[in-house]
């Protein structure tokens, strides 16, 4: 049964939807970027309602400025007491001993970040933000791969040849890819997580290529691609892999 909650946070109140049900294992769902917990195209919704009738219940909820909830919209940055009362409340109204925590994009790169001070015992991490863009560009990356299938691609050299290609917009990729790599910063570096994590990539992605660019691959977690552009998994087939992604997590210890 699906339900309205609301629960405390630093003073405000936070709203979530809860989808119940009887296992002791629960999955929270944070939103990234400014998004309503119900997700692009009602995706975390209907991925909520798949995952309680399998068997475990479900908490979503919107962060402090955002949709239902009162305060400030602080960003994902100053996430952390957020993300910690709707753990504790998916424990409160639920009694699950257990939390597996997924989140797409900056709410991966929170969970990386805060999943500790909020108890969760298992991170899910889709398509993490790790490298800020450059103006109106995507990261270095993402231009590498993109231009390395176009110079595979006769229709794009037929584009240069006959004037379709924005040139202004080329030289500026191109300086960007002469740019320095940077060093792995705070965000790259809290994927050393202390919670066993599983990082689901969409391969076609931008922010998921340029995460793989940064991410150190020592760090301790298994990584999953998808062969998909969808950066909220809506592509043909994308949200039954990401649904089985989920149930496999939030079976294992």
């Amino acid at each position: 049964m699906r339900r309205l909650v609301t629960f405390p946070c630093l003073g405000e109140t936070l709203a979530g939807t809860l989808d119940g049900a009887p296992g002791t294992t629960g999955l929270l769902i944070v939103s990234g970027g400014n998004e309503l917990r119900i997700g692009p195209h009602r995706g975390m919704a209907l991925l909520a309602a798949a995952i309680a009738g399998a068997g475990c219940p479900v908490l979503r909820f919107d962060r402090r400025g955002i949709g239902d909830s009162t305060g400030r919209n602080k960003g994902f940055r100053s996430s952390a007491p957020d993300i910690a009362a709707a753990a504790a409340a998916l424990r409160k109204h639920t009694g699950v001993t257990r939390i597996v925590a997924f989140g797409n994009c900056d709410a991966a790169t929170a969970l990386a970040l805060f999943h500790r001070d909020a108890g969760i015992d298992r991170l899910v991490l889709a398509n993490p933000w790790v490298v800020e863009p450059s103006g109106d560009l995507p990261p270095p990356a993402a231009i590498r791969a993109t231009y390395a299938a176009r110079l595979t691609s006769p229709a794009e050299w037929r584009r240069l040849l006959t004037g379709g290609v924005n040139l202004r917009r080329l030289a500026q990729g191109l300086a960007a890819l002469a740019k320095p790599r940077p060093a792995r910063n705070a965000l790259v570096r809290s994927f050393a997580t202390t919670a066993p994590a599983d990082i689901l990539l969409a391969t076609g992605d931008h922010t998921a290529i340029a995460f793989l660019n940064a991410w150190d691959r020592r760090q301790p977690a298994s990584l999953h691609r998808r062969d998909s552009d969808s950066h909220s998994f809506a592509g043909p087939g994308d949200a039954d892999w990401l649904r089985d992604h989920l149930l496999d997590a939030l079976s294992r210890d």
